[in-house]
């Protein structure tokens, strides 16, 4: 009896856990764009108003401009502070094109607000702008 009921507790554990991994992505999101000219900024989140700039604007250099910036609105996946400095492997479903990205900020939009350097680098067809958002997956990834 004992033993059945580690068991369950085992069990139970290991559905918490997967859970937890499923909720770390979504497919199907609205991806738009914004205008953060990060490289043109210095790569200075308190230059573009960046919601992650008060846990992360004394990051590296290097840290800073390692990754595309997006924000972060997502269906899955952590919130508010929780989400900032973490990275995104982001997939256009159209294309197949793929780009890890860094939460930098907060958005409204139920998906990304990429950089546009990131949406650009994402819309290897043009569709993307055409219709001003892209169709992406995304899957929270270690930076």
């Amino acid at each position: 009896m004992r033993i059945a009921y580690y068991h369950l507790v085992f069990i139970a554990f290991l559905l918490s856990i997967t859970a937890g991994a499923m909720a770390q992505s979504a497919s199907n999101v609205r991806a738009t764009y914004h205008f953060y000219n990060a490289s043109q900024n210095g790569y200075d989140l308190n230059a573009v108003s960046a919601y992650c700039a008060t846990w992360d604007a004394d990051q590296s250099l290097a840290w800073r401009s390692q990754y595309e910036w997006t924000a972060f609105c997502g269906p899955s996946g952590p919130t508010g502070e929780a989400a900032c400095g973490k990275c995104l492997s982001v997939t256009n479903t159209g294309t197949g094109a793929q780009l890890t990205v860094r939460i930098v900020d907060q958005c409204s939009n139920g998906g990304l607000d990429l950089d546009w350097s990131a949406f650009e680098k994402l819309d290897t067809d043009g569709n993307g702008y055409n219709q001003g958002h892209l169709t992406v997956n995304y899957e929270f990834v270690s930076c």
